[in-house]
C-alpha cells in the first residue's frame, strides 16, 4: 500500500531530476533562440557597414590561402569551429563575403578546431609514454584535417569540386521541397534584431558586437547544457562499446557531436583514453572522422535562418569538405596515422617540440602567411 502511495506521489509531483531536465530543455530552447537571433542580428549589422566594407572584405579574402589562414587563426583563438562557420555564414548571407571566398575559410576552421584536443594532450606531458600516446591521438585529428585541405583545396581551386557539390545539394533539396530556406524562429527573431539595431541607432559596429556576444554565449551554454544531458548518460556506453567496430565508432562520432554541437569536446574525450592505453589511435580514427561530420549541424542551423541560398550552400560546402575527406582518408588512413605516429615520436625528444608545434601550426605560420598576403 505504501508503495502504491509513493508511486502516486511520484506521478503527482515531478522528481527533482525531472524538474531539472525540464529546466535544462527550456534553457536549451532559449539559447537556441539566442543563437538564431545572433545570426539574424549579425547579418543585419554587416549590411549596415555598406559597400566599402564589403569591398575591403573581398580584397582580404580574395586570396584563398589568406582565407584558409584566417579560418585557422580565428578558430584557434576562439577554439570553436562552430562559432567561426556561423560568423562566415552571417557574412555570406549579408553579401559581405562571397561563397567562393568562404570555402577556404571553412577549411581553415576545420584545422583550427584541432587545437583543443592538442592542448588537452599536453596535460599528459609529464608522463613519458602516456604523453606519446595521448599526443599521437590528438595529432591524428590534426593530420586528417591538414591532409584533407592539402588534397581538397587544389581540387576546389582548379575544378570547383566543393562549390559544385554544395550548390548541387542545396538545389536538390530545395527542388524536392526539403529546404525552403525559411524558419519560424527566423520569423520571430527578425523583429527583435531590428529592434536591437534601432536601439543602437543603426550603428553597425555596435550591432556586430552585440551579435557576437549573443553568439558566443548561446553556443557556449548550448554546448554545456547538451554536454551535461548527453555525455553524462553515455559515458559507460562510450567506454565499453563505441570502439568495438570502426562503423560503430564512426556513427557514434557523428551522433554525439551532432547532439553536443562541439567536435572539440567529443574529440578531446578520446585523448585521455588513447593516452591511458585503453584504446589505440587507429581505433579512435573512425570516431574522429564521424565527429568532423557531426559538427556540420551547427552550420545548417545558422544558415537556415538567414533565408539566403548562398548561406545554405556554405553549410553544404562544410558538409561536402568533411565528407570528401572521409571518403579519401578513411581508405588511406595509413597517411594520417603515419604522420601522427612520427610526430608523436618526435615529441619525446624535447617537451618544447609539442609546444612549438602547437604555436607554429595554429598561430605563427597563419600569422606570417597573412602578413605576406595582405
Amino acid at each position: 500500500m505504501a508503495d502504491e502511495t509513493a508511486l502516486g506521489d511520484d506521478l503527482r509531483f515531478p522528481t527533482t531530476s525531472g524538474r531539472l531536465v525540464a529546466l535544462k530543455l527550456l534553457s536549451l530552447f532559449g539559447f537556441l533562440y539566442l543563437f538564431i537571433l545572433s545570426i539574424t542580428l549579425l547579418g543585419g549589422s554587416f549590411k549596415l557597414f555598406g559597400r566599402e566594407f564589403a569591398e575591403a572584405i573581398f580584397q582580404v579574402t580574395s586570396n584563398p590561402i589568406a582565407g584558409l589562414m584566417i579560418g585557422i587563426l580565428s578558430t584557434a583563438i576562439i577554439q570553436s569551429s562552430s562559432t567561426t562557420t556561423s560568423i562566415i555564414i552571417g557574412l555570406v548571407a549579408s553579401g559581405t563575403l562571397t561563397f567562393q571566398a568562404a570555402i577556404p575559410m571553412v577549411m581553415g576552421a576545420n584545422i583550427g578546431t584541432s587545437i583543443t584536443n592538442t592542448i588537452v594532450s599536453l596535460g599528459h606531458i609529464s608522463r613519458g609514454e602516456e604523453f606519446r600516446r595521448a599526443i599521437g591521438g590528438a595529432l591524428l585529428h590534426d593530420s586528417f584535417n591538414v591532409c584533407a585541405v592539402i588534397v581538397l583545396l587544389p581540387l576546389e581551386l582548379y575544378f570547383g569540386l566543393i562549390d559544385r557539390t554544395a550548390h548541387f545539394l542545396a538545389g536538390a533539396f530545395s527542388g524536392f521541397g526539403g529546404l525552403s530556406f525559411t524558419s519560424p524562429l527566423g520569423t520571430i527573431t527578425k523583429p527583435v534584431a531590428k529592434a536591437i539595431l534601432d536601439l543602437t541607432g543603426q550603428t553597425a559596429w555596435l550591432g556586430v558586437i552585440i551579435a557576437l556576444l549573443f553568439l558566443f554565449a548561446a553556443l557556449r551554454y548550448m554546448v554545456l547544457l547538451l554536454k551535461s544531458m548527453v555525455l553524462s548518460r553515455v559515458e559507460k556506453f562510450f567506454q565499453r562499446f563505441i570502439f568495438r567496430t570502426p562503423a560503430l565508432s564512426f556513427l557514434l562520432g557523428i551522433t554525439i557531436t551532432a547532439l553536443v554541437q562541439s567536435s572539440s569536446i567529443t574529440t578531446s574525450l578520446v585523448v585521455p583514453l588513447v593516452g591511458a592505453g585503453v584504446i589505440a589511435a587507429r581505433q579512435a580514427y573512425p570516431y574522429l572522422l564521424g565527429a568532423n561530420l557531426g559538427t556540420t549541424i551547427t552550420a545548417f542551423l545558422a544558415s537556415f535562418v538567414t533565408g539566403s541560398n548562398e548561406a545554405v550552400s556554405v553549410a553544404f560546402a562544410h558538409l561536402s569538405f568533411n565528407a570528401y575527406g572521409v571518403l579519401i582518408f578513411w581508405p588511406l588512413k595509413i597517411v594520417p596515422l603515419s604522420i601522427s605516429r612520427t610526430m608523436s615520436r618526435l615529441t619525446q625528444k624535447s617537451k618544447l617540440i609539442p609546444i612549438l608545434y602547437l604555436l607554429s601550426l595554429f598561430f605563427i605560420i597563419p600569422g606570417i602567411i597573412l602578413y605576406f598576403t595582405r
